[in-house]
């Protein structure tokens, strides 16, 4: 598999430090997502869920009983949404509760979390671990799910014959609000990490031995899976459209997986200023690009869509995420 270069079709700005102007736009982020975000999440009552369901560990024997525990679960979150009067989370939560969806985990509280799974877990030998970014919960869950279905589908036809591959949605942290100080910083990410840790150790408890496990992270996720990446047990870890990691290069995140990044051409993540500096007691931004040669990741080609296309069907980020799962080569960036 070819390792691509920041030079092989696209130029790379040069990341010193962070000039005057960055700074000053930094700071105004921070102090809008101080005003705006904790007023309009105050503007939205609590919605009232259940508890999660209380299982005993995962393992393949149980896995159709954790399914129906947490879609049973799922459907008394819906009712109590009802009759609270918020129909979207109803409804969103509702679907999530049809016999036929397969809920590793659910947790109706709050912006809520869920895990998914597309395929027979039990006896899949390929895995891609979908990790998602800012804005989203159950209220959003539909286009999480949408990109998690494109590449099932996409691995379905692409498998090769005696390969069962699956697809795990994993909404399984609280993710920062776009417009908010979480957004910037990686205290999302650091609380994120052990959960995706215990997630990866349930999914080999649970398959086939030692099946390909893929994590792809997109945009804030991809903070996520930096944080969680330190002796994983993982065969590759992609990064989609990804505002850093919070580390300066591939090494320095301490995993013998594959680390592949890629950037729609029309992706507004590419004007994020790769910075990382001290700011009210914690540390804002991410650092180095992952796309930058200094960074070291395997690079592929992602087309020219913008930063929610990565999962349209037919587009080359998801032909490639398919080969990456799968375990074939990928495209380069484009000349």
């Amino acid at each position: 598999m070819a390792r691509g270069t920041a030079g092989q079709g696209r130029r790379r700005r040069q990341h010193g430090r962070p000039t005057g102007r960055w700074l000053r736009t930094l700071l105004a982020v921070l102090i809008t997502g101080a005003v705006v975000f904790p007023l309009s999440a105050a503007a939205r009552p609590t919605v009232p869920a259940p508890a999660p369901a209380v299982l005993a560990p995962v393992t393949a024997a149980t896995l159709q009983g954790t399914y129906a525990a947490h879609r049973a679960n799922a459907a008394q979150a819906s009712r109590m949404a009802a009759e609270h009067g918020d129909r979207h989370r109803a409804a969103a939560v509702r679907a999530l509760a049809d016999p036929d969806r397969s809920l590793l985990a659910f947790d109706g509280r709050g912006t809520g979390r869920a895990t998914e799974v597309l395929g027979d877990l039990a006896r899949a030998d390929r895995i891609a671990v979908l990790v998602p970014g800012s804005d989203t919960g159950l209220d959003t869950y539909g286009r999480f799910r949408a990109a998690a279905l494109a590449l099932h589908r996409q691995l379905a036809t692409q498998a090769p014959e005696g390969s069962r591959t699956a697809v795990v949605a994993w909404l399984g942290y609280e993710t920062p609000g776009t417009v908010s100080t979480a957004v910037t910083t990686t205290v999302r990410a650091e609380h994120a990490a052990p959960h995706l840790r215990a997630l990866v150790r349930v999914l080999r408890s649970v398959t086939a031995p030692d099946p390909h496990i893929t994590l792809v992270c997109h945009s804030y996720g991809s903070v996520v899976c930096a944080r969680a990446a330190s002796g994983l047990d993982v065969a590759d870890i992609v990064l989609l459209g990804s505002p850093g990691t919070g580390a300066d290069t591939a090494a320095a995140l301490g995993t013998d997986a594959r680390l592949w990044a890629a950037r729609g051409a029309d992706d507004w993540v590419e004007h994020v200023p790769h910075i990382s500096a001290g700011l009210f007691g914690t540390t804002v931004g991410f650092g180095t690009d992952p796309l930058s040669p200094e960074f070291g990741a395997r690079l592929f080609d992602a087309g020219d869509g913008g930063h929610s296309d990565y999962f349209d069907p037919g587009s080359p980020s998801l032909t490639n995420l398919t080969r990456i799962v799968l375990g074939r080569g990928v495209e380069v960036p484009r000349v």
